[in-house]
């Protein structure tokens, strides 16, 4: 007997947005019938049996990847990745994984999680989950066989160096915390650090500006690095936490009537008037963009770091049948001033495949409130530009080949503890056993010179020109080369700053590395000095 063809039901499943199909013309309505009849032939005839659950994912991922990546398709099995989304809790052991050549890493453990207490350490290689090989599995395979409801139990053999290790977990509920750090930076500036914008990041704000300004805070710097977004409420409550009821913090325009939105503040703010310095970069997103954005276009804060991500649409989550989800692009928004921040045109049907840039030619500029100009279609640029990133090749090659990550699990194998975050130090003793490890590794690493002399060797060749300056390229090349523990010696300050990072956070986890950030931070001490000088704070924001 013929089974009943999921891809049609599939179609139908998408009701909310194909349900207009019979009335809009003959194209939708073949389209509709041609999906459903080669699922029937593949069915019928295909020399093997066809896997029905794959091919109705390959068909919904085929046809969402022609959208955006924010239009998103949630199988039940997969419902713990929208909850974290949203709630940022999610049944599971607490830990973070990543692929390092072939083998899938135990990168990060949360405090208190379930896999930290069970004896679970950074650097543990995953071989088996409930008695599976994980050898064929990708990072996101191995991770939602670890997720499931609180106190039910998991296997895990993990590889400590020379040994293979089980331990047999209790998944519990994970709440990542939507603020990871938030302390005094000195007597009267804090700071806050938001890492998503779950259903309690507003309270969460709002209980740390409250607990600061208890403590003596009369400045505050608002971190948002790093944070990729999240619900759009959430960022309209915070903004309301600094700017007068009733302000306009976002507009959203859809193809509906009913998605277009004038989102307004709806409470009295609890520091209108809190000096207040946003911190930014190439990650944050949505959200983050939301409220860097309103409140640099009230002239409210001044916005240091990094240009943004330049995410400027909305989602809104559908439920779908049989306890799955789907998250839709249904409009774009618009910060006070006007200006829509998205970077890239996912749906000009003549730009091919992939997404390009809107051009120059149409961006636009819009004035703040105090008429200092802005610009849409780049994300937020800063008032400040400032990137807080490591400078040089050589620490990045360090990085990418994962040398930082396996000495600091070396390290953390042989100390049973170190000092508190913002006092730990790398000993001498330390670097040059790295300086040992690194040199004992297969590590290449082509610099900037070097790399500039093969391109233009290689223009010169394009142009039969190389042979007469053979010899003086050979020359120069030669002196290009430059012993690893020399390199070793001159990047020595970053490298142990990137060190003891990754060491801290061993020990210490996110909240140390969060401490230890406070530590000669340009982007920190940046803000810190803004705060601190009254007439440059007034200047930049144009105020009286």
């Amino acid at each position: 007997m013929r089974i009943i063809h999921p891809l049609l039901a599939l179609v139908f499943l998408f009701n909310a947005t194909f349900s207009h199909a019979q009335s809009a013309g003959f194209e939708e309505l073949k389209s509709l019938e041609l999906m459903d009849q080669i699922y029937e032939h593949l069915d019928l005839y295909f020399v093997d049996e066809v896997g029905h659950g794959k091919l109705s994912k390959t068909a919904i991922d085929a046809m969402l990847n022609e959208l955006d990546p924010y239009t998103v398709f949630y199988h039940e099995a997969n419902i713990e990745d929208y909850r974290l989304m949203t709630t940022g809790q999610y049944g599971g052991i607490g830990a973070s994984l990543g692929k390092i050549g072939e083998e899938t890493y135990i990168t990060e453990l949360y405090e208190n999680s379930p896999a930290q207490k069970g004896g679970l350490l950074a650097g543990d290689v995953i071989l088996r989950v409930d008695n599976k090989s994980v050898a064929e599995k990708t990072t996101e395979e191995i991770s939602n066989a670890l997720k499931g409801p609180k106190g039910t139990t998991v296997a895990l053999e993990v590889q400590r160096a020379d040994k293979a290790v089980t331990f047999n977990l209790t998944r519990d509920e994970i709440k990542i915390p939507d603020i990871p750090f938030a302390g005094l930076v000195n007597e009267s500036i804090g700071y806050i650090s938001l890492s998503s914008f779950t259903q309690t990041a507003a309270e969460e704000v709002k209980k740390n500006v409250l607990d600061l300004q208890g403590k003596g805070m009369k400045k505050l710097i608002f971190d948002l690095r790093g944070n990729g977004g999240g619900l759009l409420m959430e960022a309209v409550k915070i903004v309301g936490f600094f700017v007068p009821k009733g302000q306009v913090v976002v507009t959203t325009k859809g193809r509906s009537k009913q998605e277009n939105m004038v989102y307004k503040t709806q409470e009295n703010p609890i520091a209108e008037n809190l000096p207040l310095v946003v911190l930014i970069d190439e990650n944050s997103a949505s959200a983050s963009e939301i409220v860097a954005g309103a409140l640099q276009d009230l002239d409210r804060a001044v916005i240091v770091g990094n240009t943004s991500y330049g995410k400027g649409l909305v989602q809104r989550t559908f439920d779908l049948k049989y306890g799955s989800k789907m998250k839709l692009t249904i409009a774009k928004y618009y910060t006070p001033s006007g200006r829509c921040v998205q970077r890239l045109d996912y749906y000009d049907q003549n730009s091919g495949s992939t997404p390009k840039e809107i051009p120059d030619s149409l961006l636009q500029q819009f004035q703040t409130k105090n008429g200092r100009t802005v610009i849409d279609g780049r994300g937020i640029e800063p008032d400040i530009p400032l990137v807080d990133s490591i400078e040089s090749g050589f620490t990045k090659a360090l990085i990418q080949q994962h040398l930082i990550f396996h000495f600091a699990t070396q390290f953390h194998s042989s100390h049973s503890t170190i000092e508190a975050p913002d006092k730990f130090k790398l000993s001498q003793e330390d670097y040059d056993n790295f300086k040992t490890f690194v040199q004992a590794r297969n590590f290449t690493y082509t610099s900037f010179e070097t790399s500039l002399l093969e391109k233009i060797k290689s223009s010169l060749e394009k142009n039969n020109e190389f042979t007469r300056v053979s010899k003086s390229y050979a020359a120069l090349q030669e002196q290009l080369k430059k012993p690893l523990i020399e390199d070793l010696e001159s990047h020595r300050e970053e490298v142990v700053s990137i060190l003891e990072e990754e060491i801290v956070g061993r020990f210490y986890f996110e909240k140390g590395r969060n401490q230890y950030g406070f530590r000669n931070n340009a982007v920190l001490n940046k803000a810190s000095s803004i705060l601190q000088n009254e007439q440059e704070y007034k200047s930049l924001l144009k105020l009286k």
